[in-house]
């Protein structure tokens, strides 16, 4: 790769993209606090409110790996700037929302927005100098979690100490800055692909598929897994992404090359992001419960919910610690080395919350050791896949390995939710997850943590790269 040109300020470029994955990653967590009093505050059922999380995580899905192919095509300077217009845009409907309706479609837009993270990860292969890239793309991939983590806390100090609107309206200025930062500081990255024509049929296709697919992941649990819809949607889900697949197969320039995909680093590399998804957001759901439920149960630890943000706040600072020492062990042993060392830290954090469960601060740890692992492996994701795709192909090919790891979060959601509703003891008029339940789950996450090793182990590395032509022209 060549050195970019002398303008370019690299530290600049790593703090203006590490800080909009953050925010991007942010508005994920930004409305958790609120989820119980949004049907008061909107005059609305709770299992509507829920659709506030699920709407996000739908357009997410969606928009992630068109982003990814338009910012091969028409440059990624540009379509980093054009996915904040929908994070500015959604944060200000929520905070005007006075039903249901507006807050969901706000909600979809700030999903939108999750594209930043992996086209800033490709705009870093092509604007950093070589030996700053492991260390700058692992702290962008890490944004995620980091962005998780600290979003919980703020966002319960807010919402508890002011309006919810505020919260929004403080989004929506978060935002613009960002947006600013981005148009004044990142430079225009070299295009290395044409900009032929786009493949709308295939991000139609696409875009149904994973609809149906997470719909029926999310929801299962609330309309019941044996249900006419919930299948409906799984068998729509397998039926539509088939079609995609043999279309996507068939035309010259896809919206995701599958043969690039089914190579065997790229496709164990995407294997492996499904599972350390899912080991990642497995202990979010399970421990947060664990502090905020009363004592009396014997096992719940009778946090506030801003407390319970204060406790897990520690975990995005090691995240953003330990990301740059990922890329160090990257650097000298190998993206596969870090990996299979990031899932088992994760495995450890889960096997030490069987014996830490019993107090906040040893939840925290717990939390602490499993970031740890999930700041090394979600850095190491990135390195795997652009050392097996071209550099034209370098946006799509994130994009979709972003995708992988949310359908990982999302499986992760419906497990521990089928787990701790089938696990669970009565208190009075309440139904609550049981010790044992929350044991499991903890164990399930330890599981996948494993997996994601094993998976890592067998994933091929090629030792040299062929030489890529020239860029086209910057944009």
């Amino acid at each position: 790769m060549d050195r970019p040109p002398p303008t370019i300020r690299p530290n600049g470029i790593l703090a203006v993209l590490a800080a909009a994955g953050i925010v991007a990653a942010l508005m994920q967590t930004l409305v958790v606090p609120l989820i119980g009093d949004l049907p008061r505050l909107l005059n609305t059922t709770a299992s509507n409110a829920t659709w506030a999380i699920t709407a996000t995580l739908l357009s997410a899905a969606v928009a992630v790996p068109i982003a990814g192919r338009l910012g091969d095509m028409y440059g990624k300077r540009r379509m980093l700037l054009i996915s904040t217009f929908p994070l500015i845009a959604g944060s200000a409907l929520c905070a005007m929302a006075s039903g249901i309706v507006p807050m969901i479609v706000g909600r979809g837009l700030q999903g939108v927005g999750m594209a930043i993270v992996p086209l800033g990860i490709s705009a870093m292969r092509d604007l950093l100098p070589p030996e700053r890239l492991g260390s700058s793309i692992a702290l962008m991939s890490s944004s995620m979690g980091i962005g998780g983590a600290f979003g919980l806390p703020l966002a319960a100090a807010v919402a508890q100490n002011s309006s919810w609107r505020v919260l929004f309206w403080a989004a929506t200025v978060t935002c613009v800055v960002v947006a600013v930062l981005i148009w004044m500081f990142i430079p225009a990255t070299e295009l290395t692909t044409a900009a032929g024509r786009f493949d709308y049929l295939g991000a139609l296709g696409l875009g149904i598929g994973l609809v149906c697919l997470l719909l029926a992941i999310s929801k299962g649990a609330v309309w019941g897994w044996s249900s006419g819809t919930t299948l409906g949607l799984f068998a729509a889900a397998v039926v539509m992404l088939a079609v995609w697949g043999w279309w996507e197969l068939r035309i010259t320039a896809p919206l995701v090359d599958l043969r690039v995909t089914a190579r065997p680093q790229v496709l164990l590399t995407n294997a492996a992001a499904v599972v350390v998804g899912f080991a990642m957001y497995a202990q979010s759901l399970i421990v947060p419960q664990l502090m905020q439920l009363p004592k009396a149960t014997g096992y719940g630890l009778g946090q506030s919910m801003l407390a319970m943000g204060l406790w897990m706040a520690p975990s995005g600072l090691v995240m953003t610690a330990v990301a740059p020492l990922g890329a160090r062990l990257s650097a000298a042993r190998g993206p596969k080395v870090t990996l299979i060392a990031g899932s088992l830290v994760i495995a450890l954090g889960y096997a030490s919350s069987l014996v830490l469960m019993g107090s906040a601060a040893g939840l925290a740890l717990v939390t602490c050791i499993s970031s740890a692992g999930i700041g090394m492996a979600y850095g190491t994701l990135p390195a795997l896949i652009m050392g097996a795709v071209p550099r034209s192909e370098t946006a799509a090919a994130n994009s979709f390995n972003t995708l992988m790891r949310s359908i990982g979060t999302s499986t992760a959601a419906a497990v521990v939710g089928v787990v701790l509703s089938q696990m669970s003891i009565h208190m009075g008029s309440h139904t609550l997850p049981s010790e044992n339940g929350f044991r499991v789950g903890l164990l399930i996450g330890c599981g996948a943590a494993l997996a994601a090793a094993a998976i890592t182990v067998a994933i091929p590395v090629r030792r040299t790269a062929a030489p890529e032509p020239r860029s086209m022209s910057r944009v």
